[in-house]
């Protein structure tokens, strides 16, 4: 940071994360419907768009949004573990509510994808910004 640069505040950074956001989650969401009309299983099609579409937000997000430098080992290692918890919440909710959505409803893997990244997303923004970037 140089003298003249101030610190982001909750709201600008919240208004970054969720443009960032949105690119991460149109990488995740293409990957995942490409992989699903490729017939891979769906578990690992979601744990693979989920990866590229993370990786792209971490990239992001430590560029434009918490302003961070590349942080060391000990950012990293943060990183990799919200991300492993992240990855398990994401899949899993995932699957949860294509269990729980009727088989014939219109749009399931829709709306099963949308409660998948809305849960992640949440718990990805205040972890990013309180332990893995602490701003």
């Amino acid at each position: 940071m140089t003298v003249t640069e101030q610190p982001m505040g909750l709201r600008g950074q919240l208004v970054r994360f969720v443009a960032v956001g949105a690119v991460a989650a149109l990488v995740d969401f293409g990957v995942y419907f490409l992989l699903l009309a490729a017939g891979v299983w769906v578990p690992a099609a979601k744990g693979t768009s989920f990866i590229l579409g993370t990786t792209t937000a971490y990239l992001l997000n430590r560029r434009f949004t918490f302003t961070a430098s590349a942080g060391g080992r000990a950012r990293f290692a943060g990183f990799v573990l919200l991300y492993v918890t992240t990855f398990a919440l994401n899949v899993g909710m995932n699957t949860l509510a294509l269990t729980l959505l009727p088989d014939g409803l219109a749009l399931r893997f829709v709306m099963a994808w949308v409660i998948a990244q809305g849960t992640a997303t949440a718990v990805n923004f205040v972890m990013l910004r309180t332990v893995v970037f602490r701003t």
